[in-house]
């Protein structure tokens, strides 16, 4: 069996939305980098998510073999995503002429909001479903983070359940989904993310330096991403307090999530009460793009979220050749090989992260050594590997009777 095109669907969060922002982080690249190679591959891919502007035209061509189509369902304007399940139903009946008229070969949701929408679908047009979730609503109330709607864990549930085939992007995610959600072994593939090693690879600090206009004499440290808790900014800070007074931090990211200008005041708030706040450069969110210079311009780059289904910072930093200091959780350790490509910190506080921080920097062979190392290992990470890898298990999943579970 060929496959020749294939529905995706994000729902909460377009491919064309800036990372950093809002909802839009790694997910939004990791939609738009694999929809990219697998054109490449030879399979034409449709990305639906649902229209938040009324002059966005309903469908625009990416690239040959992508288009975004913008989906009417509730209002046309942003929303918080919590809210995105009370339309799923109106997003299945506005989705579903184009996905019955587009001769799909099979679907695959992003998230559990576009899970239960393909759930739909795939019984509706008898079509298979892959899902790929990112994140898991067991996995971050674990780590005391329950900032979604109460219906999250079952609607995983039943997606799960449903299913064709489920993609993990570690061997723990995978474990999350057998153990915590019944899921199938044979029917969980652990494929990782990519990174655009034509885009990300090692260069010139102080070239990079200079392209942004940093004119700081001390060493760098970075945090790249959306401005929420769950990312641990405020752990950033105190790893900064921490340090020497010659160390600056740049934070590159927005807020993210209807609470998320509070959470930048908390932290403003925070880097007063530290005594660091001439010593934090707050950056608007940065293109995909232009990120590279960022992570080439930094000493360290810091990843102290308290969960992490894979890491793609991590994993951009290192491609660079950028030293990583990250929490010792989920993805994360999957990408870094303690003390030898980075270093994983098991205590989440400013201290634990400033004392690896201050080897790096007291120790500039061993930072070089590190950063070489995992730039060498990001290597086995590409787009064209993934979407190969994927492009397999559509051609499986179509070949096989669909999970019945109505």
């Amino acid at each position: 069996m060929s496959v020749r095109r294939v529905a995706m669907f994000s729902a909460h969060s377009s491919p064309l939305a800036q990372p950093g922002s809002g909802d839009g982080g790694g997910m939004n690249v990791y939609v738009r980098s694999l929809a990219s190679a697998l054109s490449r591959a030879g399979v034409e891919v449709d990305v639906l998510t649902r229209a938040e502007h009324r002059r966005q035209p309903r469908i625009i061509q990416l690239e040959a073999g992508v288009r975004v189509v913008h989906v009417r369902a509730g209002p046309v304007e942003p929303i918080d995503k919590n809210a995105l399940f009370d339309v799923v139903d109106e997003f299945v009946r506005a989705a579903r002429p184009h996905v019955e008229a587009g001769r799909f070969d099979a679907l695959h949701a992003h998230y559990w909001i576009s899970g239960a929408i393909g759930h739909q679908l795939k019984h509706e047009l008898d079509l298979p479903l892959v899902t790929t979730f990112h994140t898991l609503a067991h996995t971050k109330r674990a780590a005391g983070i329950d900032d979604d709607v109460a219906i999250r864990a079952r609607i995983e549930r039943e997606v799960v359940a449903c299913s064709d085939r489920l993609i993990a992007s570690t061997v723990d995610e995978a474990g999350e989904l057998i153990r915590d959600y019944d899921a199938e072994p044979e029917l969980v593939e652990v494929i990782p993310p990519g990174v655009d090693h034509t885009l990300f690879f090692p260069g010139d600090q102080l070239a990079a330096r200079h392209e942004l206009g940093l004119h700081v004499e001390g060493p760098l440290l970075l945090f790249v991403g959306r401005i929420q808790p769950l990312k641990g900014v405020d752990v950033a800070l105190e790893c900064l307090a921490a340090l020497p007074e010659a160390a600056t931090l740049l934070v590159v990211g927005g807020p993210s999530g209807p609470d998320g200008p509070l959470e930048v005041g908390r932290l403003r708030a925070r880097a007063d009460a530290l005594g660091i706040a001439d010593r934090v450069r707050w950056i608007d969110p940065q293109p995909h793009e232009a990120l590279p210079a960022w992570y080439r311009a930094a000493d360290v780059c810091l990843v102290p979220s308290r969960t992490e289904s894979f890491g793609l910072v991590a994993l951009e930093a290192a491609a660079c050749g950028t030293p990583v200091v990250a929490a010792d959780v989920g993805g994360l350790r999957s990408l870094i090989v303690d003390g030898e490509t980075g270093f994983l910190v098991p205590a989440r506080t400013g201290e634990a992260f400033a004392e690896q921080v201050a080897r790096l920097l007291a120790d500039r062979a061993l930072a070089a050594s590190m950063g070489a190392r995992a730039a060498a290992r990001s290597a086995a990470y590409t787009w064209n590997m993934t979407a190969a890898r994927l492009r397999r298990v559509y051609v499986d999943v179509g070949a096989r009777e669909l999970v019945s579970c109505v």
